[in-house]
């Protein structure tokens, strides 16, 4: 099975096409190798993936011909990220930032505001990230 429609199917992405982007960026690995798209996995393939700022591990149990429910898509892989890393929200992030604010009367962002609202943040976090190391 494809790398890109397995972390769809298994909702580690919002959809294929962000998942494709992510092995064309180089956020997903299998071992040290950077993988494309269309590399085919295996149970037992351990894949690192890079999301919003969060290395995340996951050891596939399960290939899935399709997109289910959260439910069923749990046993499919066994999330091996550790501890450190999956605190790390909690440790850098909880209660620094003040809450954002809209302009009164401004109403809530179109679509096309939040794509630009979270482009934004994004690459503002990014930033952020790798000047650290």
């Amino acid at each position: 099975m494809r790398v890109d429609k397995w972390l769809w199917n298994v909702r580690i992405f919002k959809s294929r096409s962000k998942a494709t982007d992510a092995c064309k960026k180089g956020r997903i690995k299998i071992g040290e190798n950077t993988v494309k798209p269309s590399t085919l996995i295996k149970i037992g393939d351990k894949l690192d993936v890079r999301k919003d700022g969060f290395f995340l591990e996951f050891l596939i149990n399960e290939l899935i011909p399709r997109r289910v429910s959260a439910t069923l898509a749990q046993p499919c892989y066994d999330n091996v990220t550790p501890d450190e890393e999956l605190n790390k929200f909690k440790d850098w992030f909880v209660g620094k930032a003040p809450a954002e604010r809209r302009e009164k009367g401004a109403g809530r962002p179109t679509k096309r505001e939040r794509r630009d609202i979270d482009d934004f943040k994004e690459e503002l976090f990014l930033d952020e990230w790798f000047d650290q190391d």
